[in-house]
């Protein structure tokens, strides 16, 4: 019966993770490859499971995240316990690693940030990511904490509501006057559209909803893969688009963009996923995001 998961095993899979290859890996490590791949195999027999797949480079399974997982939490409380002791060793500082979707990026999150005590001597390591796929960086234990859309914690994380970022379908006057004067359901799923990027389907959920799911958005889409580019790109002209309310609103009392469907705009609960680790670098950023959320979102209640 297995009993514990030897760290140095369990250590060294995370690095052929990080590294990509066992010779990157047995490099970083000042191991052999050799040595590398006997600690892999040893903790596959151990727990029973194929951790990584051998391509290149190599992805670890769904087993292996989990351990990967594990790797990358020991680590945070190594570090967290150093630092207490006052053991941090070259005054290396404390690294937080967070997936956050574009749109609350370029609106409140950066605000969030500056809410942390400068003390703690934290550096930020953000990775863009839209809301519906942030969870998915958690559960490959490539970031502690995440912006999510989705209530249901990932195994190993606990979850709070934040907030409901507000969008509105927005255009440029003249788009609007040349593209969406007539039945909104009709000229919207034939009017040039701006999307984030390929994965982006939201305009097309927007259409969806308007003609009860006879129709999407148009093809005739421009990929701006920018929170600020986009909202610029739609102020320009080139398409109409879902806004952050945050960012249309200015926009709105400068005339240079307009609401073709005014009432109807489309709320995104957003929930903050971290670890559950007790850590103090994640608690005071979870304690800056949930305060800034607060102001800048609307309540998680509609």
């Amino acid at each position: 019966m297995m009993t514990d998961l030897p760290l140095d095993q369990v250590r060294t899979l995370l690095a052929v993770v990080d590294e990509g290859t066992f010779d990157a890996a047995a490099a970083a490590l000042h191991l052999t490859p050799s040595a590398v791949s006997q600690r892999v195999k040893a903790l596959e027999q151990r727990t029973g499971r194929v951790l990584l797949l051998r391509t290149k480079p190599v992805r670890p399974t769904e087993s292996g995240e989990v351990l990967v997982r594990l790797a990358r939490q020991v680590a945070r409380l190594e570090r967290d316990a150093f630092a207490e002791l006052g053991l941090s060793g070259g005054g290396e500082p404390t690294r937080v690693s967070v997936a956050v979707n574009a749109d609350s990026l370029a609106t409140w999150f950066l605000g969030a940030l500056r809410r942390v005590p400068p003390e703690l001597g934290l550096c930020f390591e953000l990775h863009r990511e839209d809301e519906d796929h942030t969870a998915a960086l958690l559960r490959e234990g490539l970031v502690m904490a995440a912006v999510t859309s989705s209530p249901d914690p990932v195994p190993g994380c606990s979850v709070r509501p934040l907030g409901r970022m507000r969008y509105l379908p927005v255009a440029h006057p003249d788009f609007a006057a040349r593209h969406l004067d007539g039945p909104l359901p009709e000229v919207l799923a034939r009017a040039p559209v701006v999307v984030f990027d390929r994965r982006d389907d939201f305009q097309d959920g927007f259409v969806r909803r308007l003609t009860r799911g006879r129709a999407e958005a148009s093809a005739r889409r421009h990929h701006v893969p920018t929170s600020e580019g986009f909202a610029e790109a739609v102020a320009a002209g080139m398409g109409w688009g879902m806004v952050p309310e945050a960012q249309a609103e200015p926009l709105l009392r400068a005339g240079r963009l307009v609401e073709p469907a005014p009432g109807r705009a489309v709320d995104v609960p957003l929930y903050w996923q971290q670890w559950r680790l007790d850590s103090p670098a994640l608690a005071a950023v979870a304690e800056a995001v949930t305060a800034a959320a607060a102001a800048a979102l609307r309540s998680a209640a509609p």
